[in-house]
């Protein structure tokens, strides 16, 4: 029997105490962790046998189908995290709707758990959230899994969020 798998989705710029949770869980449940960055501005066109993926631009001017390779600042930050834990790794760049990707990608790969990090709070991330909702919050309501959603910001009950302050 393998060892469990966690799926985490990563961006090139998110706090790396969403990595640092995935760990602690992959520690927990003796898991593999899988990295998944998904390119929101792309689809994927083809997925190789070698597990590659090429995608193209929703945007027709944007340019022609190119191979998905994942941001190497993610790989040596999360792989450097990974092996500080002793914490088998994976990594895998695709493309599309990221809630529906990471899913999709779980589902495929019976995954124990998936791990997002949440949104800064921030007014425009707020509007956006509204509008398009985020990762987090179209996991959770289209997953039999579970998601864990990793605060990237301490704030506490008497906090005030930046929509506060803008009233």
């Amino acid at each position: 029997m393998s060892n469990p798998l966690i799926v985490v989705g990563v961006t090139s710029h998110q706090s790396s105490a969403v990595i640092d949770q995935a760990l602690v869980f992959a520690r927990k449940f003796d898991a593999t962790l899988l990295c998944v960055h998904v390119d929101a501005s792309r689809f994927v066109v083809e997925t190789r046998d070698d597990g590659t993926v090429v995608a193209a631009p929703y945007d027709p001017d944007a340019g022609e189908a190119i191979d998905e390779v994942m941001d190497p600042a993610i790989v040596e930050r999360a792989g450097a995290q990974a092996a500080a834990a002793s914490t088998l790794i994976e990594f895998l760049e695709t493309a599309g709707d990221p809630a529906r990707t990471l899913g999709r990608i779980a589902d495929e790969r019976d995954a124990a758990l998936i791990v997002v990090g949440a949104r800064r709070a921030s007014l425009g991330g707020s509007i956006r959230e509204f509008f398009a909702r985020s990762v987090a919050a179209n996991l959770t309501h289209r997953q039999t899994r579970p998601v864990v959603v990793v605060p990237v910001e301490t704030v506490g009950p008497k906090d005030a969020l930046p929509w506060d302050e803008a009233r």
